[in-house]
């Protein structure tokens, strides 16, 4: 299990990428759809093979039978660093070592791209979303392999949670850059970036 990418949600798109964009000093891509969930996202490529995602719910999406990833149908308040997303080899194996709750495959495409995603039924991921979302790539190069590098290195992800003790040792992941915190849950990024050093959250 490895790091792959973090998610900032808003209440519209326009607003998570503002939070983005205003906090990291840097413009977002352009707007992809994932027509499965019924969300639009805009990425941006950061150093070492990590990317950011800003992600809300498509406005002009239809309504669906099912709950949307990243708890996003219950998403309120402002924009923020919501979810952290770990990639793995392969999604069924790692679902059988980690416990209920994880979510179950499913299959997803975006353009050229697919993968298949960890969703619970609810749409609500362990721990307040302290949990991260689990992704298997299903192409030869994903999007922190591609996309233009905008000159920003993550330094630190912290994950505060009251159950942080758990989540250390639970998830089968060791990155220097990573930290369980107590505390109520939050997501919190620490770059460098060619203006300094900026925290997302």
């Amino acid at each position: 299990m490895y790091l792959d990418h973090l998610a900032v949600a808003g209440d519209t798109l326009e607003a998570a990428v503002a939070h983005v964009e205003a906090s990291l000093g840097v413009k977002m891509g352009a707007v992809g759809r994932h027509t499965h969930f019924g969300t639009h996202n805009r990425l941006i490529g950061l150093e070492d093979g990590l990317y950011l995602e800003a992600i809300a719910i498509d406005p002009d999406a239809a309504p669906l039978p099912y709950a949307r990833w990243f708890d996003l149908d219950e998403f309120s308040g402002a924009a923020r660093l919501n979810n952290w997303i770990c990639h793995v080899d392969d999604l069924g194996t790692a679902l059988r070592d980690l416990p209920k709750g994880a979510g179950q495959p499913v299959a997803l495409t975006r353009g050229d791209l697919r993968w298949l995603m960890a969703v619970p039924d609810n749409g609500k991921l362990p721990c307040d979303g302290g949990f991260p979302a689990l992704i298997e790539w299903q192409v030869p190069e994903p999007p922190g392999k591609n996309l233009p590098s905008s000159g920003l290195r993550m330094t630190l992800l912290e994950v505060a949670h009251p159950e942080a003790a758990w989540l250390r040792e639970t998830l089968p992941i060791k990155d220097a850059r990573l930290a369980f915190v107590e505390g109520p849950f939050a997501l919190r990024a620490h770059f460098e970036t060619p203006n300094g050093t900026r925290v997302l959250e």
